[in-house]
């Protein structure tokens, strides 16, 4: 592969499209529209389509940029610090990892090369100091992951995130690595087709198999209660996990997303809910002073009081993982250890919330994208 200083078009960072308004969105449209460079157009209009939520309209423009071109530079500064590639698959937000979020308005150039399935390499890539997997596990993605890990044992540049790493961070699998960690639980869950779920060990939660932000997630108390959610949902495979109840003495339920940064926790948000599936955005924080209050004491405390008293399993399952970066969503169960939900790359860190109703946030987040940078550095200096 030839490394070469290639003039790229600059397209702006998702970050930036997060905060429009639904006016601002139809004006980015427009102006992603109007772009004079056919593929960069078509990568805007996906930028622009997924941040309005029409995914599958967004796709189509992917796939029509990716047929002209596959290589993507993010907007960024004119003279950078550090040069990042990021090797990336064909998808939504939900396949790769977010960077742009973590390098917004740093001095962090960002390129993006997507890799398509059975296609070669570009015969030039742009000049970087590090490269970094940002291709997230799923079914679809194990063949290019597998990919992935054939080119980078030649590749001229230090790599971060490895697809072995990425690959263990699977829901059935994530448990079996993490197993008998003190003070960590992790449910079991366990990958089963459709004729395997009668047996399944009630309580549980269910969900189809590579699908995130809760979708097609419910708990099943009963036979009848697992008959009645197979007849909504024709998927052929499912992951099954032990429901752990982690309600809190007020009965409301409580979701960390820390971000393991070079095996360093840090805090990105807590949302608190009276549903025990708990994301941020339906919790209602926005509306709600007293949690944004107890959001804010967590995370002003929490280099010495949550990473503290988790210190152990946190460093255990950064070791375990095996990533340089990893997002978990996690929880304290009512005996006080760790509950693990998830680990994956494609969790959403991000300063988009309004500072007037989260004024404790920027800090918080700040500390994150630093460290990101920092170990970018370390990494390229360490070639």
């Amino acid at each position: 592969m030839r490394l070469t200083q290639l003039d790229l078009r600059p397209i702006p960072a998702a970050a930036s499209l997060a905060r429009l308004s639904g006016a601002d969105v139809a004006g980015a449209l427009a102006q992603a529209a109007a772009e004079p460079e056919p593929a960069n157009r078509f990568m805007r209009m996906f930028q622009v389509l997924q941040a309005m939520g029409q995914d599958a309209l967004a796709l189509e423009m992917q796939a029509k940029a990716l047929e002209r071109r596959c290589l993507y530079r993010i907007a960024g500064p004119a003279a950078p610090a550090l040069r990042l590639l990021a090797l990336m698959g064909p998808g939504t937000m939900l396949d790769n990892a977010p960077l742009d979020f973590l390098l917004e308005g740093s001095d962090v150039r960002l390129d993006l090369l997507y890799l398509l399935p059975g296609a070669a390499l570009p015969a030039e890539l742009p000049e970087h100091d590090v490269a970094i997997v940002a291709l997230a596990e799923s079914q679809k993605s194990r063949p290019l992951l597998a990919r992935i890990e054939e080119l980078i044992a030649l590749w001229p540049r230090p790599v971060l995130n490895h697809p072995q790493g990425i690959l263990r961070c699977a829901r059935d699998r994530a448990w079996q690595v993490l197993a008998g960690v003190p003070g960590l639980l992790v449910p079991r869950t366990r990958k089963l087709a459709r004729e395997e779920l009668r047996g399944a060990d009630l309580p549980c939660t269910i969900r189809p198999v590579d699908t995130q932000a809760g979708k097609g997630l419910e708990r099943i108390d009963s036979p009848d209660g697992l008959a009645a959610y197979l007849a909504s949902h024709p998927e052929p495979w499912f992951y099954v996990s032990d429901f752990v109840d982690c309600a809190g003495a007020d009965g409301l339920y409580r979701k960390l997303r820390i971000a393991l940064i070079d095996g360093r926790p840090y805090i990105c948000h807590l949302a608190i809910s009276a549903h025990w599936i708990v994301h941020y955005l339906p919790a209602g924080m926005e509306a709600s002073a007293a949690k944004r209050a107890e959001e804010a004491t967590l995370m002003q405390a929490f280099d010495i009081g949550f990473a503290v008293h988790h210190q152990q399993a946190l460093q255990a399952i950064a070791t375990g993982l095996g990533l340089d970066y990893v997002v978990i969503d996690c929880a304290q169960t009512r005996d006080g250890r760790l509950l693990l939900f998830e680990a994956d790359i494609r969790g959403w860190i991000h300063a988009t919330d309004p500072p007037a109703l989260f004024p404790y946030k920027p800090a918080v987040m700040q500390r994150a994208f630093d460290a990101f940078r920092a170990m970018l550095l370390a990494r390229a200096a360490a070639r």
